[in-house]
């Protein structure tokens, strides 16, 4: 399966802004973005006026980076939302948002996506009972996601849970950190996911 083996830092850099994909480094003064705000490459400090295409694009290699998806599946999660009902914009997000590595890492049980997408597919959690390692697995109201018994004890867990365990749970989702168990309440509505993603500008990117 292809994915993404460069500089994490270098994706940051290029879309401006932090897309904490290096856990508990993006919250310090080691961060890309806090030493070098600018993009990568030979003329990364030349500032350009965009196109309207060029911004369309912008928005969604962000929302792709967010997430740690490639371009064919993004496309069809994007073909996914044109066929619910609702606006297509918010129901992208929405799918995104149900992932199992997303739903992971927004549970506290991983300190980026990253690292949530690599923990599920070493199977370290269920659902609704059964081991599912398939990090894009999509999790619907009334999911139960489990830390398995064998992991429930490892050290790596007990770093986490430092590290993220105070994060705020969205309130889409329900946690009971003594059990180490959450459940999807609902589907999370916009005003829920707090990704600075402007998503009308990637409906028409694909409606070109």
């Amino acid at each position: 399966m292809a994915r993404y083996t460069e500089a994490s830092c270098r994706l940051c850099r290029r879309e401006g802004e932090k897309l904490f994909l290096k856990g508990e480094r993006c919250y310090t003064n080691k961060c890309a973005i806090s030493r070098r705000a600018y993009a990568p490459g030979q003329h990364g400090q030349q500032r350009k006026k965009q196109s309207e295409y060029g911004l369309q694009l912008r928005e969604k290699q962000k929302a792709r980076r967010f997430y740690g998806i490639l371009e064919s599946q993004f496309r069809k999660y994007f073909e996914m939302a044109t066929k619910r009902k609702g606006v297509t914009g918010e129901n992208l997000l929405q799918i995104l948002e149900s992932r199992l590595d997303n739903v992971v890492y927004r549970l506290g049980l991983a300190t980026s996506r990253p690292e949530a997408r690599q923990l599920v597919r070493h199977g370290h959690f269920s659902v609704n009972g059964k081991k599912v390692n398939i990090p894009s697995y999509l999790l619907e109201p009334g999911d139960i996601v489990a830390v398995r018994d064998k992991f429930k004890d490892s050290q790596k867990l007990k770093d986490i849970l430092d590290i993220a365990g105070g994060r705020t749970v969205p309130k889409w989702l329900e946690f009971d950190a003594e059990n180490l168990v959450g459940k999807v309440v609902t589907l999370p509505a916009r005003e829920d996911i707090d990704l600075p993603v402007s998503e009308h500008l990637i409906v028409e990117l694909y409606s070109k």
